[in-house]
């Protein structure tokens, strides 16, 4: 398990970029909305805490982790630096599951490629209800706060 002796919220201030100049979108899928909502928040603290003011933060909502491809794309379009995408997929009893998961990773993937606003992949893809509650701000830390991290540290590689 990657997350086994690291809280996903623990990072070094010190190492990332003045962000008070950057706009970020952040497209949060409403399935398992217990999972994301906590996601979102652990992602809007770190950006706040990293100088984002709250009117350079737009976010979106869609219906399930499938339509955070379309979501991001359309939000590339929104003059943001970066677009963090949340979601949680968790595991049935059928293949639904692995189709989700691949294609999710595989759009936000392709955005990357050819588009010039960097996505960030927060999408967990868990067993089961409680690994994603132990990631989303549970005994993990949070997802979000990692992937608004990798949101900053990308938007200025962008603005390089």
């Amino acid at each position: 398990m990657a997350t086994v002796n690291k809280n996903l919220s623990d990072y070094d201030k010190n190492t990332i970029p003045n962000a008070k100049d950057f706009r970020f979108g952040i497209v949060v899928s409403e399935w398992n909305d217990n999972i994301t909502e906590g996601l979102y928040k652990g992602a809007f603290d770190t950006l706040i805490e990293n100088g984002v003011t709250e009117e350079n933060i737009l976010r979106w909502n869609v219906p399930g982790s499938y339509e955070l491809i379309f979501g991001a794309k359309k939000m590339q379009q929104y003059n943001v630096d970066a677009v963090i995408t949340i979601g949680s997929v968790i595991q049935g009893e059928t293949k639904h599951f692995d189709f989700v998961c691949e294609a999710v990773s595989q759009g936000i993937k392709d955005l990357n490629v050819i588009h010039d606003v960097p996505v960030i992949f927060c999408v967990l893809t868990d067993m089961n209800m409680q690994q994603g509650i132990d990631r989303s701000g549970g005994i993990h830390g949070n997802k979000g706060t990692e992937a608004a991290v990798a949101a900053i540290k990308m938007a200025a590689l962008n603005n390089l």
